[in-house]
């Protein structure tokens, strides 16, 4: 992506909450029905949707507690623990979702599993399937619109964006739509085949699902956590604006960082021209601070130390300036 970072934090939580509101009542609703039908598929789809839920409230803490300004203990601000939580929610969802959903497939097709009546099964799938599909909508309107304003294709913006509640969402939801269909075709195996075999298989496939998609969200935080650059384009960007000052003859280091959806850092090493005062190291400093900043607004910090470049003799660079 070329454009600086999401700044849609509301859209963000307004999405999250939707979702979680959503699997609160789908999971009370699919454990309802999963003990009604004895379906060890619909009891895997009620720890989804248990474990979804887990996951919305941890993104919302982890959207909250980001957007605490920075103050003497953490000087760079807090954007880092949106990655913490999100991180422990892909967790929850290996956990709480998956490894059940596993188990309960393995148990079901090892110890066998005679099918009851799946009509209220059947109704649930279809009110969940009508409630997810609506979460995420909501999401996939939230990332749509982030694209389209980047000038990138939906994928990409999903595969790279910094804004990993949107990720988490649109993932999980698409999971869980999946995962209805898989329960629905158990359900329906076990009735026409009256064996307990088609739930257990749909079961299995609930689970494996759901480790795919907690082993990607999990990738996507710990990248961010350990740190993750601006995308290739921006930074091209960010070096052709000091570039562009007369005082400067090269960028020789340039290092980003992004610390959140909506904050990003700049730190460069500036070779200034060799007739340049210490003043206009100063105000040239100042100059492409302002420049970087106004062209990219998610970057709050701009980090220039002048350094001498390879044809100049070794000395004592002037002292850095930062913004």
């Amino acid at each position: 992506m070329s454009e600086q970072p999401s700044e849609g934090g509301g859209e963000s939580t307004f999405t999250v909450i939707v979702a979680a509101v959503a699997n609160l009542g789908i999971a009370a609703a699919k454990a309802v029905a999963g003990v009604i039908s004895g379906s060890s598929a619909m009891l895997s789809e009620a720890a989804h949707s248990v474990a979804d839920t887990v996951t919305e409230l941890m993104l919302l803490v982890s959207l909250r507690s980001s957007e605490r300004p920075p103050d003497e203990d953490h000087p760079l601000g807090y954007g880092g623990a949106r990655y913490i939580w999100a991180l422990l929610a892909s967790v929850a969802t290996f956990v709480g979702g998956g490894v059940f959903a596993v188990y309960d497939g393995i148990h079901t097709l090892t110890h066998g599993q005679d099918p009851g009546d799946p009509l209220v099964s059947y109704i649930v799938l279809g009110i969940a399937f009508l409630l997810e599909g609506y979460s995420l909508r909501t999401g996939l309107k939230q990332a749509s619109g982030e694209a389209d304003r980047f000038g990138v294709h939906i994928k990409r913006y999903l595969r790279h964006t910094p804004d990993t509640a949107v990720k988490a969402v649109v993932m999980e939801d698409s999971a869980a739509l999946v995962g209805l269909v898989l329960a629905a075709a158990g359900l329906l195996g076990g009735q026409l085949t009256g064996s307990g075999v088609w739930d257990g298989v749909a079961s299995l496939c609930i689970g494996v699902l759901l480790v795919y998609v907690a082993w990607v969200l999990g990738h996507a935080n710990s990248e961010l956590l350990i740190g993750r650059p601006l995308p290739a384009q921006m930074r091209a960007a960010v070096r052709a604006e000091l570039l562009a000052d007369p005082h400067v003859v090269d960028v020789l280091e340039l290092t980003t960082l992004l610390q959140g959806p909506r904050e990003a850092l700049v730190a460069a090493k500036v070779d200034f021209r060799d007739m340049s005062t210490a003043g206009d190291i100063e105000q040239a400093c100042d100059r492409m601070a302002h420049r970087v900043q106004e062209r990219f607004p998610a970057v709050r910090r701009v980090y220039l130390d002048p350094t001498p470049g390879p044809a100049q003799d070794s000395g004592v660079s002037p002292a850095a300036s930062s913004r």
